[in-house]
């Protein structure tokens, strides 16, 4: 069927959004004519692609909505069904799968609606799960599946991700302001996580950080403001602080982006920004615990090393652990040698 106005739902997080944007590109090889809009959260609008690839995008704050009364929240309700339905989707994707993007989905009005097989709280009930050979492969295939659903070719994953030109421009101007030089090579590192199980342990970036800059290589740190007693901590530790420039709580998320396009090389557990450098085809190292890279790991990059705790227990999806150890099992030497072996790291300065 040929649809002439589809939007797709996938309000969050970072590493989704970056995940669904392989099929995104190829929606739009699909429907070349087509108007394809994309609802996100504000906060994570940063990321969806530009035109011609996404013409319109939608907004649904849910950290405002939460602050609403019952009163406000109803009144808010019917003029979003309201603003929705005037849209004339024939088509809505719920990449979501979550009882919230269901509710979106259901006041859309549309009758045509899919989404990817794995749907949760009852948003199978609403959207059509679309189950394809890969339902149990990297969650990119699970979504791809639902755009073969729809006819699409998938020759390749690439990730259409916004150009960033005023952000890049002020990244280079913090970069010169924190000491860096001009063409010089840096390697970044993001310490945080979401979940607590999947940070590796603040004293491996410390050391690690340490081992970078004794290869002549200034090391940035990046995170959102939560982790700023991660850099601080790690900025106490390192031997030679001066290469250290610690940018955590420092940048939106664009800016971040920013960043990451232009970094050497990258280190991190698994969290948003990894998904970010992945997208850019960034030589980087990722390092796994209680999640799966086989699900959410980094995918179509050829740059990209995973290192995976050598636990019998990994991939528990635990998100709190009485028990906790696999991260430790990852040491920062292992790191480095990965890091020297991708790299042809032999004594290398910053501008070699």
């Amino acid at each position: 069927m040929e649809y002439k106005n589809i939007l797709i739902i996938k309000m969050s997080s970072v590493g989704d959004i970056i995940h669904a944007l392989p099929f995104a590109a190829v929606l739009r090889e699909r429907y070349p004519e087509a108007k394809i809009s994309w609802l996100v959260h504000p906060q994570f609008a940063g990321f969806i692609p530009e035109a011609p690839t996404i013409d319109e995008v939608l907004y649904f704050d849910k950290v405002a909505f939460k602050k609403m009364s019952l009163p406000e929240k109803i009144a808010f309700i019917k003029k979003f069904r309201q603003e929705l339905q005037a849209k004339k989707f024939d088509l809505v994707v719920d990449l979501q799968g979550l009882f919230k993007s269901a509710a979106v989905a259901f006041l859309t009005g549309t009758p045509n609606k899919i989404g990817y097989w794995q749907m949760r709280e009852g948003s199978g009930l609403v959207s059509k799960p679309i189950r394809g050979s890969h339902a149990h492969d990297h969650v990119i295939e699970r979504y791809l599946d639902v755009a073969r659903y729809l006819g699409a070719q998938v020759n390749e994953i690439s990730f259409p991700l916004p150009r960033f030109t005023v952000e890049s421009a002020k990244i280079k101007t913090m970069l010169a302001e924190a000491g860096l030089g001009e063409g010089e090579r840096y390697i970044t590192m993001a310490p945080g996580a979401r979940w607590e199980t999947k940070r590796w342990p603040k004293e491996n970036f410390a050391k690690l950080a340490t081992l970078f800059i004794e290869q002549g290589f200034p090391v940035v740190l990046v995170g959102g403001k939560e982790d700023i007693p991660l850099g601080k901590f790690i900025e106490d530790q390192v031997n030679n602080p001066a290469k250290l420039i610690d940018f955590v709580g420092k940048t939106n998320l664009s800016e971040l982006a920013a960043l990451l396009k232009d970094t050497y090389f990258y280190v991190s557990a698994d969290t948003g920004p990894l998904h970010i450098a992945n997208a850019y085809g960034k030589p980087l190292i990722a390092i796994y615990g209680p999640t799966s890279p086989r699900r959410t790991g980094p995918y179509g990059n050829p740059k990209a090393t995973v290192m995976q705790a050598k636990v019998p227990c990994v991939g528990c999806l635990k998100k709190h652990c009485d028990e906790w150890q696999c991260m430790n099992t990852i040491t920062p030497g292992q790191v480095l040698v990965i890091f020297k072996q991708k790299m042809g790291v032999i004594n290398l300065g910053v501008r070699q």
